[in-house]
């Protein structure tokens, strides 16, 4: 059977023509004969506006049916769908999009507004944007014609309507489909490059491990989990989101999973749905049958709410990370069995081996083609030190000091050069303080320069201009020094975690 997406979809036109497809919560759903003849005319549409195979999409619309549709349209038209969160600020944004040279942007109105003409009330709402319509590339927009917009931008609108043609163009396994950006600064922007035949297998992988199959209904506005449930034949609902958000809120994304039978959460997210299913604000959702969990580690004791709070519902905890998604999946009940830090079997394809040293290197068809502008990967270092267990992964630590928030990786040795070359800053060193759901608040501690003024206030005003919004510190304290250990009187930083707890209590 065929693993490339499109493929899938376009064999689940001619076998469930009429299943529910791709929808809006509280909305019909397209079905999959129209969600792939849309698909073929917003290609079709796409090349006949001038849009050329090799050409890079910058995207910056939120998830929607209609941006949906234009992320398959543009891959059917041998592009490359380029994803760069416009709230890393201007300084990381500009030198991300310096790398990649889109030759298009798909954006949404309102952020030309709120970067442009109405810039004031964007930054009134802690909105560091850069100017989207000053980009030289052609452009085209999501929702009504707005103050900022480009004149010559396109609406959206005019590439999911009539076409000569719905024929899906052939198949290029090899071609750029996806560039997402790992945690990094302005001096390292480090983009991963996924091939249509990567992501594909990648989303293969991913609905192997649930029970999607055709008459399921997945909620979630992560691309990544749904593909896999159209992959599978399954029905697709995404949330809506606030009017100026870009996060929806875990409570009332729970309430709307009245029809719903699967659901994705990050544990952050799930943890505070659990404070309201515990509370009595929120009615257990009565169809719910799979909760799949990823982007940060999945702790047993959120598990054991979980399982509490839902109890006829299985949860699947997802381990992979930007470069090779997913890699293992284990659900719920044998991560709760096992002695370790279980992750699970790794999925079909992926090839795991154990370095000398302990840490876990990964290969498989799902593996990305690279970073843009290095050679291409034939495996990759997760960072992760692991071990096997039978057929199985166990965590059992990491190798670099890494940080978690949310659904991102912070590893500090990519920020605290940037920091310590600010001027007032004499040492800079970044440690995270867990909490019960595997979530870091992250602090930054630095050692001033004698006459250096208020460096704190200096660093909270310029740290989001350099670095990724994702990794600036939750706090930042000045110390006399940094507390040291070994011969080469490296950083301690358990040490400096339990001094800055104390600190902050």
């Amino acid at each position: 059977m065929t693993t490339d997406f499109l493929a899938r979809l376009a064999a689940h036109a001619e076998r469930i023509p009429d299943a529910s497809a791709l929808g809006t919560v509280g909305k019909r759903a397209l079905t999959y004969r129209e969600l792939v003849e849309t698909v073929g005319r917003v290609a079709h549409n796409l090349r006949v506006a001038g849009f050329r195979p090799g050409d890079r999409m910058l995207f910056s619309i939120r998830p929607g049916v209609s941006s949906v549709l234009l992320i398959f349209g543009t891959i059917a038209a041998g592009g490359t769908i380029v994803f760069v969160d416009p709230g890393v600020g201007p300084e990381l944004f500009a030198s991300r999009v310096s790398l990649v040279e889109p030759t298009w942007a798909a954006t949404e109105s309102l952020l030309y507004a709120v970067s442009g003409p109405l810039a004031g009330l964007g930054r009134r709402r802690g909105l560091a944007l850069p100017r989207f319509g000053a980009l030289p590339v052609r452009h085209l927009h999501s929702g009504p014609w707005l103050p900022g917009t480009p004149l010559g931008s396109k609406p959206l609108r005019r590439f999911t309507g009539g076409a000569e043609t719905t024929t899906l163009p052939p198949i290029d396994p090899e071609a750029d489909a996806l560039i997402v950006f790992t945690s990094g600064t302005t001096d390292d922007p480090k983009a991963v490059v996924h091939t249509r035949a990567s992501l594909s297998a990648g989303l293969a992988a991913m609905g192997g491990r649930t029970s999607l199959a055709p008459g399921a209904f997945l909620h979630t506005e992560q691309l990544m989990m749904g593909l896999p449930a159209l992959m599978a034949g399954a029905r697709w609902a995404l949330p809506r989101y606030p009017r100026l958000g870009t996060h929806i809120d875990p409570v009332r994304f729970t309430a709307q999973l009245r029809s719903a039978t699967h659901a994705f959460y990050t544990p952050a997210d799930l943890a505070l749905a659990l404070d309201a299913i515990e509370a009595g604000e929120l009615s257990t959702p009565p169809h719910l049958r799979q909760v799949a969990l990823g982007g940060a580690p999945v702790t047993t004791a959120l598990l054991r709410r979980a399982r509490k709070s839902l109890p006829d519902t299985e949860f699947l905890a997802i381990y992979g990370m930007t470069e090779i998604l997913p890699v293992a999946v284990a659900t719920g009940a044998a991560k709760l069995a096992h002695d370790g830090d279980l992750l699970g079997t790794p999925v079909r394809g992926v090839r795991a081996r154990i370095a000398e040293d302990g840490e876990l290197v990964l290969a498989g068809p799902n593996l990305c083609r690279g970073y843009l502008g290095h050679e291409p990967l034939r495996e990759v270092a997760t960072g992760d030190l692991a071990r096997f267990d039978g057929d199985q992964l166990v965590l059992t630590g990491r190798k670099k000091d890494m940080m978690i928030r949310g659904k991102t990786n912070i590893y500090p040795g990519l920020y605290e050069p940037v920091i310590t070359a600010i001027d007032g800053v004499r040492e800079a060193i970044m440690v995270g303080l867990a909490d019960e759901i595997g979530d870091e608040r992250i602090v930054l501690a630095v050692v001033a320069e004698p006459d250096a003024g208020d460096v704190a206030g200096l660093l909270r005003a310029r740290l989001p201009q350099i670095i990724d919004v994702s990794a600036v510190p939750d706090d930042i304290v000045v110390v006399e020094r940094i507390p040291v250990s070994g011969r080469t009187n490296k950083p301690d930083r358990g040490a400096l975690r339990e001094l800055v707890r104390g600190m902050l209590a």
